[in-house]
């Protein structure tokens, strides 16, 4: 079994930025000596769901703009830079480029924590075409949106680390 350290370590960024949900499903004894995606996938969903409003806001601000900044100085972690690079979003024209950043900063303004999209598997015209889309919820439905797409990251991340049995 690992210990907690090593748990952390390897667990800890699932979460973007966030390892006190891998902390504690671990203190909690979520997990156990076989790891796979699907136990410790709904080990960190619950920790991540059973936090407070204000925990779980912070995971979701951890997380960066699409195309934004941090992209563009190279300070994304290494999960965040492949997601983005199989989507093409280091590959935007400029006016892509401007668009996303039009409609970041739009979305900020309005929810307080950036666009998040499980980015896997979909091209920069779906995410734009999600964005314009969901820059028109309210709040609390872009909030669950958003968590539920934090989940979603968290699973495939995992899938890339873990045996799915």
């Amino acid at each position: 079994m690992l210990s907690r350290d090593e748990f952390v370590s390897r667990y800890g960024g699932v979460f973007e930025h966030s390892p006190f949900v891998a902390e504690r499903a671990y203190d909690d004894g979520f997990v156990g000596d076989k790891l796979t995606v699907d136990r410790v996938h709904t080990a960190l969903v619950a920790i991540f769901q059973a936090a407070s409003p204000e925990e779980r806001l912070g995971v979701l601000r951890a997380h960066p703009d699409l195309a934004g900044r941090l992209a563009i100085a190279g300070e994304l972690t290494e999960d965040s830079k492949k997601e983005q690079a199989g989507a093409g979003l280091d590959r935007l024209s400029a006016a892509e480029h401007a668009r996303f950043t039009e409609l970041n900063t739009a979305y900020v303004e309005k929810f307080g924590f950036p666009f998040i999209i499980a980015v896997k598997g979909l091209n920069k015209d779906d995410i734009l075409a999600a964005f314009e889309k969901r820059i028109n919820n309210t709040r609390d439905e872009e909030f669950e949106t958003a968590t539920a797409q934090v989940e979603r990251i968290a699973l495939l991340r995992l899938e890339a680390l873990l045996p799915t049995r």
